[in-house]
């Protein structure tokens, strides 16, 4: 196993990686919108924290040395299912006519508040 780690993305806030490189696999932890530098939440919409998520999720992949196209799989976490347009309009413009396996579920509360949530595999 090799630990994927960059500045590009946040910082685990919890004892946890970015993400975990094993074979041509690469597990991300889930990311919220937080900015890389400030650790603040970005964003007030769930449409907004997603294009942030989005760019967390790109940082972690690079450094990982894949990108989204590389995605096999997604979990999206919502603090509310009544945003699942939102979140799904942003989540589409990112993945183009790639469409990997996802699940999509609501949480009960998500870190710093967040309106969103994704966790993606991707192969290397």
């Amino acid at each position: 196993m090799h630990v994927i780690a960059t500045d590009a993305a946040p910082k685990a806030i919890g004892p946890y990686s970015q993400a975990i490189a094993t074979g041509n696999m690469v597990f991300t932890a889930g990311q919220v919108a937080l900015d890389a530098k400030s650790g603040e939440l970005v964003g007030r919409t769930t449409a907004e924290q997603t294009e942030q998520v989005f760019a967390n999720l790109k940082a972690v992949l690079a450094a990982a040395g894949t990108s989204l196209q590389n995605v096999v799989k997604t979990t999206v976490y919502l603090a509310d299912m009544a945003d699942f347009a939102q979140m799904n309009e942003v989540y589409a413009r990112h993945f183009g006519t790639h469409k990997p396996a996802r699940s999509t579920v609501q949480a009960a509360g998500l870190p710093k508040n967040a309106r969103v949530e994704i966790d993606v595999i991707a192969l290397q």
